[in-house]
């Protein structure tokens, strides 16, 4: 794009560890969800692919055509679910994206059709009004993403307040102590006191299986999005 070398590369850094990551998940999601891992792992690389800088990579128009056609491709693949499922009408979104810049590149000019636009040229890519849209588009995503990753929630579990309860009275339970064994040791002086909060910790899994590692790869490829249209 129309941007600096070290910022490219971090957009293809960015984007090629998201597609790595959603490649993993392949092994590790059952049924439609390997469709939805392999469609952001090809936006991913796809992405890592557009991003490289024009000083070491010159794409000749035809590239752009293809990535035009493949993105094309994925997107008719993904009409059908996406009627069903916002999430697959943001991969179908993402998909009309690519093909948008890939078209948009592919139309550029001699001089500033080398790579991502030649620095200087004062050449853009594609239409004011279609990049606009989709800026606005996806900034919103990533706000809504990155505040879905913000909050650390804990469940966790107390006893109530008070004393025991009707049903153990007269049955010893309320004055007797249960060590770590579970098992009791007879009545003991004193009164009972309140549990300490048990912290329920959830099961983690496989890292293929972890949710807010696919959340944080979606935000990621988000942000490098914003980027690639800010510099059409």
């Amino acid at each position: 794009m129309h941007g600096p070398a070290t910022a490219g590369w971090l957009v293809v850094a960015l984007c090629a560890a998201a597609g790595t990551y959603c490649l993993l998940r392949l092994r590790g999601v059952p049924g439609a969800g390997r469709g939805t891992a392999g469609g952001e792992a090809l936006m991913g690389f796809g992405m890592a692919a557009m991003a490289v800088p024009a000083a070491v990579v010159t794409p000749p128009r035809w590239v752009w055509l293809l990535y035009a056609a493949v993105f094309g491709v994925a997107a008719l693949r993904t009409l059908g679910p996406a009627r069903r499922s916002s999430h697959h009408l943001h991969h179908l979104v993402g998909m009309l994206a690519m093909v948008y810049m890939s078209v948009a590149m592919a139309l550029l000019p001699g001089a500033a059709h080398d790579g991502h636009g030649a620095q200087g040229t004062g050449d853009a890519g594609g239409t004011p009004l279609a990049t606009g849209v989709l800026l606005i588009y996806y900034a919103g995503f990533v706000l809504w993403t990155g505040a879905r990753l913000l909050p650390l929630q804990t469940v966790t579990a107390t006893a109530p307040d008070g004393p025991a309860g009707p049903e153990l009275a007269g049955t010893g339970l309320a004055d007797t102590a249960l060590p770590d064994n579970g098992r009791t040791t007879g009545p003991v002086a004193g009164t009972v006191t309140e549990a300490a909060p048990v912290v329920v910790v959830p099961d983690v899994g496989a890292p293929e299986d972890r949710p807010e590692m696919a959340l944080a790869c979606r935000l990621s490829m988000g942000i490098a999005m914003l980027a690639m249209l800010l510099t059409l």
